[in-house]
């Protein structure tokens, strides 16, 4: 029976079953045997990308699940692909690592529950996202390869039963990974856990040609070791394209010239306007799966959940240079939406752009009313492991740390692009936790792309599916384990901070601080959400997207830096304010002025440490951490830990959880009467971070809190 985006058809089946049969189904033989007859192909694509742990995407899985048996045993010719960032450092990933979790993976460990899911939903392949490597190579070769548990040779941990693709990644040059990788065009089934440009996938005896790709920032974004990343970025967004282009288009040649002529990418971009100009740009590939955007594309007639738009159509239709067809789709992630492409090809293996039907292709919510009608099962093996890994979860949930009577606004088109009060929160808790070390810290920066999540929930009124009328809530309740609605949990916090960076202490100079600020507002422009974007604390400023931006790369410039956007820098000091920068230019003594810095280590990976570490090769984010004056940073979690408040221990001191928690214990505590009640503003009305675009500026004639 063929699934529509509509009952209706199931409705006539059933009022006619008695006299002939499903006419569906009729026309479905005759189009196979027509098929057959012409050699022509009919194949069924299903995609996902980006299910890498907001804390709900748990809640999801065994219904998403559910989609893809359904649709699987719709159609037997399937291929079901990932574009990558399918696990990300967060509850759900360490939770895997519990020993809970033993009989359900063998050998428990960091991301591998989330392998677990992939095997057992039959994935194909997968591209490699970022947040795949967020552990380090190590830790993403620990989820690739099978292990056998020291003690008991009968626990053992499957690893990966799809091979993952990269066509502009060398890994072999990282030592963690270099014996995984493997040549291009081989068949996926005999290179799981391994990583190659180009596999190919034997559907039903058809070649099915899938190329990875993946973001060349990806060195600025996680934590790659010694992987050869190509090409180079560069400021010039046309050459750029092009340079990435010549990187993937041998590996698809390679693939044509063997004789496949149906061609899918899986590319983990982060931006889809990169999806879309490569889909101009390469011959021989015909569906782009596109990656790490989160664009929720959908058709018209697609059941949306509540609150849910839609980026754009579905699927986006280019041209290759040589005028064939190329479809670029995407749907949201965390487990939220299956997107489904069914294609049929020519006898050359062209795409019937004529023959796409929006009634069946588009994306499909992984709710209980679309299961329903898809009459879809959820994967016994899913439910057992998303089972196991809530149990987990639950107890992290009662794991009270502070209060809020307000929602915390963690959204990605929020924390990347104007001053959020979770922004807000969490820069004050590291900047007032690294005083406990160093009563000398006065400022704190971090980059906006590390708060992953928001705290509270969003509740959508019944009967309406308008953005605009959605109520922003605090942390809902869960009476199971003891949390009351505004409760701050170990889980709230673990999902937000998922990364869980180092807190570290550098001194700056006013020029460098302005050069540090010059490049967090760099990539700021309208439809963008640059990971850079900073939140702040113990500091204002004010800034103008239509200046000039920074382009010098991670070598701090101090004063000689050739942005112009930051135009208002006030510096908030026990002896009172400082301003920094006056209508765009560095004040006079600015540029020996010291200040101590609270930041993340991951954005000052470049500088040497107290403890005589390597600096790493790039500063996270491309953060100008390099050549500062005072060229040492100190991080906390190497200290001795005695300046650390120990009122909770879930997360390692000198950590941003830990931070957090800390914070929340000593100003929100959930056993006292005092909330968190700073209610998040639009950008007209921040105050810390002024967006000269849309309001004016008064950092320096404004009081400090």
């Amino acid at each position: 029976m063929e699934f529509r985006k509509t009952l209706l058809g199931l409705a006539v089946c059933a009022a006619v079953v008695g006299l002939a049969g499903c006419s569906d189904d009729d026309d479905d033989n005759d189009n196979n045997e027509n098929s057959e007859a012409t050699g022509d192909y009919s194949l069924q694509l299903l995609h996902f990308a980006d299910v890498d742990g907001a804390p709900g995407a748990i809640e999801e899985v065994d219904r998403f699940s559910a989609l893809i048996e359904a649709f699987r045993a719709e159609q037997e010719n399937t291929l079901l692909v990932s574009s990558g960032d399918n696990v990300i450092p967060g509850p759900r990933y360490f939770a895997a690592a519990d020993k809970a979790l033993v009989e359900a993976l063998g050998v428990p460990g960091n991301g591998r529950a989330d392998i677990a899911f992939m095997n057992a939903m039959g994935v194909d392949v997968s591209a490699i996202g970022n947040h795949d490597l967020d552990g380090g190579p190590a830790e993403f070769r620990s989820m690739l390869t099978p292990q056998t548990d020291d003690e008991d040779a009968s626990l053992v941990y499957e690893g990966a039963a799809f091979p993952f693709v990269s066509a502009n990644l060398d890994v072999t040059t990282e030592s963690a990974l270099a014996d995984l990788a493997t040549g291009g065009g081989q068949q996926a089934s005999s290179i799981a856990g391994k990583i190659a440009p180009s596999t190919v996938v034997s559907v039903n005896g058809e070649q099915i040609g899938v190329v990875g790709a993946t973001t060349p920032s990806l060195a600025s974004i996680t934590s790659t070791g010694n992987i050869t990343i190509a090409p180079d970025v560069v400021a010039d967004e046309a050459q750029f394209y092009d340079d990435l282009a010549a990187e993937i288009q041998p590996a698809v040649d390679a693939l044509v010239d063997s004789g496949i002529n149906k061609i899918v990418l899986v590319a983990h971009m982060q931006q889809i306007a990169i999806e879309k100009a490569l889909a101009t740009r390469l011959n021989g590939v015909d569906v782009i799966v596109a990656g790490g955007s989160n664009t929720l594309l959908a058709d018209a007639d697609d059941s949306l959940r509540d609150g849910d738009v839609a980026a754009d159509t579905y699927p986006l239709a280019f041209e290759s240079p040589e005028g064939e067809p190329v479809l670029v789709v995407n749907v949201d992630g965390d487990y939220k939406y299956l997107g489904r492409l069914v294609l049929n090809f020519d006898e050359n293996g062209v795409i019937k752009t004529g023959e796409l039907d929006p009634a069946v292709n588009g994306a499909w919510a992984s709710t209980d009313a679309i299961v329903d009608q898809v009459m879809g099962e959820p994967v016994e093996r899913v439910t057992v492991v998303s089972a196991e890994i809530r149990e987990v979860l639950a107890a992290r949930d009662g794991n009270i740390l502070g209060q809020t009577s307000v929602y915390l606004d963690g959204r990605r088109g929020e924390v990347r692009t104007e001053e959020t009060n979770l922004g807000n929160l969490t820069a004050e808790a590291n900047l007032w936790y690294a005083k406990q070390f160093d009563p000398s810290v006065v400022v704190s920066l971090k980059n906006g792309g590390g708060i992953r999540s928001a705290i509270g929930q969003i509740v959508q009124p019944a009967g309406s599916n308008d953005p605009a009328d959605a109520e922003f809530e605090p942390p809902v309740a869960n009476e199971a384990v003891g949390k009351e609605a505004g409760d701050v949990s170990q889980f709230d916090i673990e999902g937000s901070l998922r990364f869980n960076n180092s807190v570290a202490l550098l001194t700056v100079t006013g020029a460098e601080l302005h050069d540090l600020l010059e490049h967090a507002v760099a990539a700021t422009e309208v439809g963008a959400t640059p990971g850079q974007f900073p939140q702040v604390a113990g500091m204002r400023f004010s800034f103008d997207p239509a200046e000039t931006a920074r382009t010098e790369g991670d070598t701090n410039t101090s004063n000689a830096t050739s942005g112009q956007r930051i135009q208002s820098l006030v510096v908030e000091t026990p002896g009172g304010d400082v301003t920094v920068v006056e209508n765009g230019m560095l004040v006079s003594g600015q540029e020996s002025a010291d200040y101590r810095l609270a930041t993340l280590g991951f954005l000052a990976a470049c500088v040497p440490t107290n403890a005589g570490n390597d600096a790493s090769a790039s500063c996270g984010d491309g953060y100008p951490f390099k050549s500062l004056t005072s060229n040492l940073r100190t991080e906390l979690e190497e200290t001795d830990g005695a300046d650390d408040p120990g009122a909770t221990d879930f997360a390692a001191y000198g950590t941003e959880q830990d931070a957090l928690a800390e914070y929340l214990q000593a100003e929100y505590p959930p056993e006292g009467a005092v909330f968190f009640d700073q209610a998040e503003t639009d950008a007209a009305n921040d105050e810390r971070i002024q967006n000269l675009s849309v309001r004016s500026d008064t950092v320096i004639t404004l009081t400090a809190p």
